[in-house]
C-alpha cells in the first residue's frame, strides 16, 4: 500500500522560525549558497555497489568556479563540525560533489577527506524546507540523537547520519550471525515506532532510516536513526506516522511478532514514552518555542489538518485535537497526551 499520497511540497522559512533559528544558533552566515552548487557544467551517473543506477550523480564544475566552491564547503564544514574553528580544514580537500535527482530538497552531498591520514566525512547541501526544518530540530529535542545543522538563508546544511540503511540491514545479517540480537532489534524497533508517533514523523520506511550498531562486550546495540525529515506532520493519514504500517518494514514487524510478547511491546512503549517526557523535562522552554512557532506556521495543507486530527482524535479518544487548525497544534495535543500520562 502506498501511504503517502503525493510529493510534498517544500515550505519556506516563516519569519517566526527564522527568529528561532537565530535564538537558538542554528541561523549561520556564511558565503555559501545553495544555487552556488547548481552552476556545475557536467556530471557522472553513481552506480551502487550492485551496478545499479543510484539516482546520484557526481557534478563537475569549471576551473574558474571550482576553486571557490571548494574552499566555501571547507568552511561551511568547520562551522558545522568545530564552531568556526578553521584551523580543522587546513590539511581537508573536498573529494567529491554527488547531487540527488529524486529527493525534495534538492541535496548535495559532500564528502571530505583528510589528506594526512585519508580518514572522509560527509555532510548535505539542501534547499531549507522549514517541514523538514522542523522535523530536524524535534529529532535533535525529543529523540536520544543529536543533529548538527544550520542554515544560511535559504540553504540548509545538515551533517551526515551515520548507520547502515534499513533497507540493506536484513540482506547483510542473519540469524547465523554471531552478533545479530534478534530480539533487541525487535525491542529498537518498537521504541523508534513511539518515537515518530509521538512527535509526528512520516514516511520511515525502511530507505529513511539507518541502523547504528554497536557492539558491547557482551552483545551488541541498535539504535534506529531517522535520516529523512520531509514528511514532519505533513500527510493526512496516522499509519504514515507509524513505521510498523510500511510494508518495506515488514521484516522488522516479523521480529517483534516472534520474539515480544503483548506485554512487552507496551512495556517498551511505556519506557521510550518516558524518555520522551524525560527530555521534554529538560529541555521545556525550548521545546515550548519550538511549538509555538510551528503552531502558527503552515507546513501542511488544510485538507492534511483536518483528517489528521480526526484519526488522532478517535485513536487517542481525545477531543482535544478537533480543536487544532495546524499541524503545530496537533503535535502540541500530542506531547500533551504524553506528559499527562506520567
Amino acid at each position: 500500500m502506498n501511504l503517502i499520497s503525493k510529493k510534498k511540497l517544500i515550505y519556506p522559512i516563516s519569519e517566526g522560525l527564522r527568529k528561532y533559528l537565530r535564538q537558538y544558533g542554528r541561523d549561520v552566515k556564511t558565503t555559501l549558497k545553495y544555487k552556488d552548487l547548481m552552476e556545475y557544467e557536467n556530471f557522472i551517473t553513481v552506480y551502487d555497489r550492485d551496478g545499479n543506477n543510484s539516482y546520484w550523480i557526481t557534478v563537475i564544475y569549471n576551473h574558474s568556479i571550482a576553486d571557490e566552491i571548494n574552499e566555501k564547503l571547507k568552511h561551511v564544514y568547520a562551522i558545522l563540525k568545530s564552531a568556526g574553528d578553521v584551523s580543522v580544514i587546513k590539511h581537508l580537500y573536498i573529494d567529491r560533489i554527488d547531487f540527488c535527482l529524486y529527493a525534495n530538497t534538492g541535496p548535495f552531498r559532500v564528502r571530505v577527506v583528510n589528506r594526512l591520514n585519508d580518514n572522509f566525512d560527509y555532510f548535505y547541501v539542501k534547499k531549507a524546507d522549514a517541514s523538514r526544518i522542523y522535523g530536524l530540530e524535534l529529532e535533535h529535542l525529543l529523540s536520544p540523537n543529536h543533529i548538527s545543522y544550520f542554515v544560511n538563508d535559504e540553504t540548509l546544511i545538515e551533517e551526515h547520519i551515520i548507520g547502515i540503511p534499513a533497507d540493506q540491514f536484513l540482506t547483510k545479517h542473519n540469524t547465523a550471525h554471531q552478533d545479530f540480537e534478534e530480539t533487541r532489534l525487535a525491542k529498537e524497533f518498537v521504541k523508534f515506532n513511539e518515537r515518530c508517533f509521538v512527535r509526528l514523523l512520516g514516511d520511515m520506511h525502511s530507505s529513511n532510516f539507518v541502523i547504528d550498531v554497536t557492539p558491547d562486550f557482551e552483545t551488541t546495540h541498535y539504535r534506529m536513526r531517522s535520516i529523512d525529515f520531509d514528511q514532519q506532520s505533513f500527510e493526512k493519514r496516522k499509519t504514515v506516522y507509524l513505521p510498523q504500517f510500511f510494508k518495506q518494514n515488514l521484516p522488522f514487524v516479523d521480529l517483534v511478532q516472534k520474539h515480544l510478547t503483548l506485554e512487552s511491546i507496551q512495556q517498551y512503549q511505556r519506557e521510550e514514552r518516558s524518555m520522551i517526557f524525560n527530555r521534554i523535562r529538560n529541555a521545556r522552554y525550548q521545546i515550548k518555542d519550538i511549538i509555538d512557532v510551528m503552531a502558527k506556521d503552515k507546513i501542511a495543507p488544510l485538507e492534511n489538518i483536518e483528517q489528521l486530527r480526526l484519526e488522532l482524535a478517535k485513536h487517542y479518544k481525545n477531543d482535544d485535537f478537533l480543536r487544532c487548525k495546524s499541524m503545530g497544534q496537533i503535535v502540541r495535543v500530542s506531547l500533551k497526551i504524553l506528559i499527562k500520562g506520567k
